[in-house]
């Protein structure tokens, strides 16, 4: 029963490492667009969420692959749930940029 629990709790890890992974990225893109120095705050951003999702990934499974695969597969749920939260990208507001051809 406690491996039961702990698959459940690697499950309910990953979702929560997707939720921040996914979670800082749309901030990042909110906050990137009116910064400064855009590449640096992209880069370190990038940087942060990598390292602590693979951090927490390594603590989770504590070598067995089934808590792995379990937190896996929750931080994939959390990344559907943000694609369909935050919606698809948006199309090209500019109507003209479709029209301009590159061809000579």
């Amino acid at each position: 029963m406690d491996e039961m629990v702990t698959l459940v709790l690697a499950l309910a890890a990953g979702g929560l490492l997707g939720a921040m992974f996914f979670g800082g990225l749309w901030w990042t893109v909110k906050k990137g667009v009116s910064s400064k120095r855009p590449a640096r705050l992209f880069l370190g951003s990038l940087l942060l969420r990598t390292v602590l999702a693979l951090a927490g990934f390594y603590f989770v499974s504590n070598g067995h692959w089934q808590r792995l695969m379990l937190c896996l597969f929750g931080f994939v749920v959390a990344r559907q749930l943000a694609t369909r939260l935050f919606g698809p990208p948006v199309e090209d507001c500019n109507p003209k940029a479709k029209e301009i051809s590159h061809a000579a």
